[in-house]
């Protein structure tokens, strides 16, 4: 093996030049610190998860009179036919989409009662959380 030294510097692998002629105020710097993510700190994790969240909230949106009368003639259509629908509704600043049966409308609470397509879920939705409403017109 050739030896290589530097010919303006000399030798540049300090493991190999005498501890004698080492500069003693050269900085340890750190050493060794383990990295840690930015998520191991949970206070702070979920304090920005939760600005985050709050950026993408939006406003309930409000339905014109005609768009509400669509979405009453839509849900006494299903009632009858036991068909499932596509309802948008609002939830916590965000707008949810599902496909569901629609068992049943609570006037007095002013709710709908269904059951989703897939899972089987119950959901409670308010009259005033709802978007849209359209029935599915291809097979499940």
């Amino acid at each position: 093996m050739i030896k290589m030294i530097h010919p303006i510097y000399g030798e540049t692998d300090y493991r190999k030049i005498d501890p004698a002629q080492l500069n003693r105020n050269i900085p340890k710097g750190r050493g060794m610190i383990k990295w840690a993510p930015f998520a191991t700190m949970p206070e702070q994790f979920l304090d920005v998860k939760r600005q985050i969240d709050a950026q993408t909230k939006i406003e309930r949106p409000e339905l014109s009179e005609d768009r509400l009368q669509e979405i009453n003639e839509v849900l006494h259509s299903v009632l009858s036919k036991q068909q499932p629908v596509y309802i948008d509704y609002y939830i916590d600043g965000t707008i949810q989409h599902t496909k569901m049966y629609i068992e049943k409308v609570d006037q007095w609470a002013a709710i709908i009662i269904g059951t989703t397509v897939n899972e089987g879920h119950t959901y409670f939705v308010s009259f005033l959380d709802i978007v849209n409403l359209e029935i599915i017109t291809e097979s499940i």
